[in-house]
């Protein structure tokens, strides 16, 4: 295939449209008070485009790489419409009012946020989703929290730490096979070496939200009275009962037994609706307006509307336009070898596994920040990374679990990337609406920016840094995978990959996380 020809960017010219759009984005968001990203993430496509044929690329060259990029991440859009059909519907189904219901009932104030995250992490394990745990379990415990009178971001917090430990060590997650695939590891290794910093990061977050349960969060002041109102209003409107908790089951079935996520997905819209119809008397065209448009109810609790007056495929549509933008950036960045120069410059700057392990994490969470998107975060510090690796004689599964952890992690805590405008967007943190201060719930998140720290202090200690095994080497030379070659100085010699291939094959049966 015929590739354009063009000149590579310098550091600075690579780090120009980056900067500026960080700083535009900033202004939006910090000096207007206004977290709506779309434009300021548009200018910083325009300004890459442009650097882009400044090196000598024609447009089409960027609009190919914009598209490709665009592609590789459309599953992340399929769940997010699915996830909303499955909101709208399974609160219409008394699903979702059932599990505020009995929360309210069984929880305590005191342990609801350990015990919220805990809920989350089992639900994303099973079914290997993180942004359905958060838009439908998560979602309850959002009801449940408001009825205890905890602020909104501490709940969100606990929830992401929940949902995303889940989505990064299950087998069935699009992201943990993704990881072992773009570093030649094997899956179920990549998830045992996880453990390592995924277990204390859970235990750390765990102990922290017993902590604020027992010692932080005034119990004393919570209105039962209000309790009483929200629990009351939830009998009077809808049927509660363990069966309307079947399309939640259905769901945890089909990902069990392994079915692929996005069928089992659509089986527990499919499921809540016919709940709905059964236990709480929707008939079918109602079922199709939850669907599109979400539910509506007035039981004049204000807690209760604000709650479970959301869901639908329009209800997607904002974060979705953000996740398109956010990828166009990301594809251009990447057309235009501006990501390729930013990361060949940290490269090029570490001698050490240390040093390697830590800006791996570095790249791929820096990755997230500009591109927008987990899955580049991923591929792109994957492909480039694995050389080096394989050339100190340590094993990839380091570097598996450093794109996870600075990938996949940190996506929920970046607003405008598509793990966090759809945690913004699901749990109705009201961000849009100027609430700035929801935005806590990102270094409330403890599981999530624990893990990197954890995996950065093993790396200098040489704790769970695996070597490469003989039975590794002998892989990597019959299948001729690439190994960096070293300076003098120590530091790794930088080759010039082509990266424009650098999406997934979105033939397999994954989907977004």
């Amino acid at each position: 295939m015929n590739r354009t020809k063009n000149a590579k960017p310098g550091l600075l010219l690579a780090l120009t449209p980056v900067v500026l759009t960080l700083l535009i984005l900033g202004t939006q968001i910090f000096y207007f008070g206004v977290f709506e990203p779309h434009i300021p993430l548009a200018i910083g496509l325009a300004i890459t485009s442009i650097v882009g044929i400044k090196l000598g690329l024609k447009w089409k060259d960027i609009e190919r790489g914009i598209f490709h990029v665009i592609h590789v991440a459309l599953p992340s859009v399929s769940v997010l419409v699915t996830v909303g059909m499955i909101i709208g519907v399974w609160i219409a189904s008394g699903t979702v009012p059932s599990i505020i219901y009995f929360g309210l009932k069984v929880l305590s104030p005191e342990i609801f946020l350990a015990a919220g995250m805990i809920i989350c992490a089992v639900v994303s394990v099973s079914i290997g989703t993180s942004w359905a745990s958060v838009g439908t379990v998560g979602l309850a415990l959002m009801g449940i929290g408001e009825g205890f009178d905890i602020p909104a971001y501490w709940t969100a917090g606990a929830v992401v730490s929940g949902a995303f430990f889940g989505d990064k060590i299950s087998p069935l997650s699009d992201t943990t096979n993704l990881a072992p695939a773009v570093t030649g590891t094997n899956v179920f290794s990549h998830i045992k070496n996880m453990m390592a910093t995924t277990i204390p990061a859970m235990l750390i977050a765990l102990i922290i939200y017993l902590l604020v349960g027992f010692f932080v969060i005034d119990t004393q002041s919570i209105s039962f009275e209000k309790i009483n109102a929200i629990t009351s209003a939830l009998d009077e409107n809808f049927y509660i009962s363990g069966w309307v908790l079947l399309p939640a089951l259905v769901v945890m079935g089909l990902a069990i037994k392994k079915y692929p996520p996005m069928p089992s997905l659509f089986a527990g819209v499919v499921a809540g609706g016919a709940t709905a119809m059964i236990f709480q008397g929707h008939s079918l065209q109602s079922i199709f307006d939850f669907a599109n448009n979400g539910y509506s109810i007035s039981t004049g609790i204000e807690e209760i509307d604000t709650l479970l007056n959301r869901g639908g495929i329009q209800s997607m549509m904002w974060t979705i336009s953000l996740i398109l933008i956010a990828l166009g950036f990301g594809g251009a960045l990447e057309k235009t070898g501006c990501l390729k120069s930013i990361i060949n410059a940290i490269k090029s700057k570490v001698s050490s596994f240390a040093g390697t392990q830590t800006a791996a994490i570095g790249t791929a969470f820096a990755t997230n920040l500009v591109a927008g998107d987990p899955y580049l975060s991923i591929a792109l510090p994957g492909r480039m990374y694995s050389p080096v690796y394989r050339g100190m004689g340590y094993s990839t599964l380091n570097l598996s679990r450093a794109i996870e952890e600075g990938g996949t992690l940190m996506s929920p805590l970046i607003p405008w990337n598509a793990g966090g405008a759809f945690v913004i967007s699901a749990l109705g943190l009201g961000i849009a609406d100027g609430n700035i201060e929801n935005l806590l719930y990102i270094p409330l998140a403890f599981a999530c920016w624990t893990a990197p720290l954890i995996g950065i202090f093993y790396a200098f200690t040489g704790l769970f840094s695996p070597k490469a095994t003989d039975e590794e080497k002998e892989h990597w030379e019959s299948s001729g995978e690439a190994i960096a070659e070293f300076n003098a100085n120590g530091t790794p010699k930088v080759e010039d990959t082509d990266n424009d291939n650098v999406g997934v094959d979105n033939d397999s049966d994954t989907t977004k996380s």
